[in-house]
C-alpha cells in the first residue's frame, strides 16, 4: 500500500540558516573572550554566509585591563616588596616599561594562582609576606574575590589585599551599541546578572542581541536566531542559553558583591573611562584594598603606540589590520594584552586565522563570480 506524502518542506537547521543567509549584511559583536576562541576553534567562522560579519568586542577581562593597572602591580612588587598573586595571563601583559614577568626577573615575587582563594591561602601560609591578589574580571569572577576577602577577614589574616580592576558589562554595552547590529551576549556573565539589562536594551534603546552558550549547537543556534530576527527589522532579545541563564540570574552571587563592593568609574583599554563600570571594595573593607593600604599614587600608564588592541576591542579593526600582528607581536613576544590572553582576539586570530584567510578569499571569489556582469540579466 502506497504511503501518501504531505510534501511538507523540512525546516532548515541552524547550520543551513547561517550558511545560506542572504538577508541584509549584519555585524555581530561577541563580547566574551571564550566565545571569541570557541567560534574560531569550532570552525563556525568558516561556515558563516559572507553577509554575516563577526567582530570582537571588549569581552576579555585581561584585554580591557589598562596599562596603568600593570604598572600599579609592578609598583607594589618592586616598590613595596609585596608578593603578587595573579592569574597566569596577566604575568606577560606589557606595562609602560615592563611586564610582571620582567619585574620578576628584577627580583619581584610573582606567584601564579588559579583563584582569589589561592591567593588568600598563600597569604595565610606566608604570614611574613605582604600578599596582593590582582583581581580582574567581570560579574562572573568578582564574587570569588569578595569571598576571599571575607574569608581573610574572618580568619584575621592581615597580610592579604586586592588590587581591583573588576568591571561590569552594562556600561560596555552602552559604549559599543553603535558599533554593531546585534550583540552575542556572554552566557557566563548573564548567569550571574540575569537577562534584564539585555531586555531593557532591546525594549528601551532598540539594541538587539542573543544570549549564547558555548557548544557548537548553542552557538550556531544563537547565530541563526540572531540573523533571522535581524532580517525582520525589529529590535529583539532572545535567550538562547536557557539551560544556564535564568531571568533572575544568581541573586546570591550578586548579594555578596553588593555587600562588599561598590561601583566606581573604570578605565577600559581602548574605550576610556566608563562611569560606574568598575567595582571597588567598600570603605569598611579598606584594609583589604591594596591602593588604600599602600597609598598608591594614581598611575596613568602608557600603551605601546604600535599596538592596536584598543581598536580591536571596539570592533574598529581586526587583529590582522595591526602592523605588528604576527611580526613584532606574537604569543611568545606580545606587544599588547590581546595577544597574551587565552581569551584575546589577537591570540585567536594568530592560532586559527590562516584558515579564515583562505575562506575569505574563496568567498570573495564566489561573490564576484555570482555578481551579474554588464549586459547580463540581474
Amino acid at each position: 500500500m502506497a504511503v501518501a506524502t504531505t510534501g511538507a518542506r523540512k525546516r532548515p537547521s541552524a547550520l543551513e540558516i547561517v550558511q545560506n543567509y542572504d538577508g541584509p549584511h549584519v555585524r555581530i559583536m561577541e563580547v566574551c573572550g571564550t566565545h571569541t576562541h570557541e567560534i574560531f576553534r569550532q570552525g563556525i567562522r568558516r561556515v558563516l554566509s559572507p553577509q554575516i560579519e563577526v567582530i570582537s568586542g571588549p569581552g576579555c577581562p585581561v584585554c580591557v585591563t589598562p596599562v596603568g593597572f600593570i604598572d600599579e602591580a609592578i609598583e607594589l612588587a618592586l616598590g613595596h616588596g609585596c608578593t603578587i598573586t595573579t592569574f597566569g595571563d596577566l604575568v606577560r601583559v606589557p606595562g609602560t616599561k615592563m611586564s610582571l614577568q620582567g619585574a620578576r626577573a628584577r627580583g619581584a615575587k610573582v606567584q601564579v594562582v588559579y583563584s582569589p582563594q589561592d591567593g588568600e591561602a598563600y597569604a595565610e601560609a606566608h604570614p611574613d609576606e605582604e600578599v596582593v591578589f590582582l583581581s580582574v574580571g567581570f560579574e562572573t569572577t568578582t564574587p570569588s574575590s569578595c569571598i576571599a576577602v571575607k574569608k581573610a577577614q574572618a580568619a584575621g589574616i592581615k597580610n592579604f589585599s586586592l588590587l581591583t580592576a573588576n568591571k561590569t558589562m552594562p556600561g560596555a554595552y552602552e559604549a559599543m551599541k553603535d558599533s554593531t547590529d546585534l550583540f552575542l551576549y556572554p552566557g557566563h556573565v548573564h548567569a550571574i546578572t540575569g537577562t534584564k539589562v539585555c531586555e531593557d536594551l532591546a525594549a528601551k534603546e532598540g539594541v538587539s542581541g542573543v544570549l549564547a552558550g558555548f557548544t557548537p549547537k548553542e552557538l550556531l543556534t544563537a547565530f541563526a536566531v540572531g540573523v533571522i530576527k535581524f532580517a525582520q527589522g525589529e529590535p529583539f532579545f532572545v535567550n538562547c542559553y536557557p539551560r544556564v541563564v535564568k531571568p533572575e540570574g544568581s541573586p546570591a552571587a550578586r548579594r555578596i558583591v553588593d555587600q562588599m563592593m561598590q561601583p566606581c568609574d573604570a578605565r577600559w583599554r581602548g574605550i576610556g573611562v566608563i562611569p560606574q563600570s568598575g567595582m571597588e571594595l567598600r570603605p569598611e573593607f579598606s584594609a583589604y584594598d591594596a591602593r588604600k593600604k599602600y597609598e598608591l599614587p594614581h598611575i596613568e600608564g602608557r600603551e605601546n603606540p604600535a599596538c592596536r588592541c584598543g581598536q580591536v576591542l571596539q570592533g574598529k579593526c581586526t587583529p590582522k589590520d595591526c602592523p605588528v600582528f604576527g611580526r613584532a607581536c606574537t604569543p611568545e613576544h606580545p606587544v599588547g594584552a590581546c595577544m597574551v590572553s587565552s581569551e584575546g582576539a589577537c591570540s585567536a586570530f594568530y592560532l586559527y586565522g590562516e584558515d579564515l584567510d583562505k575562506l575569505s578569499s574563496a568567498n570573495a571569489s564566489k561573490a564576484q563570480a555570482n555578481t551579474p556582469q554588464k549586459g547580463q540579466a540581474d
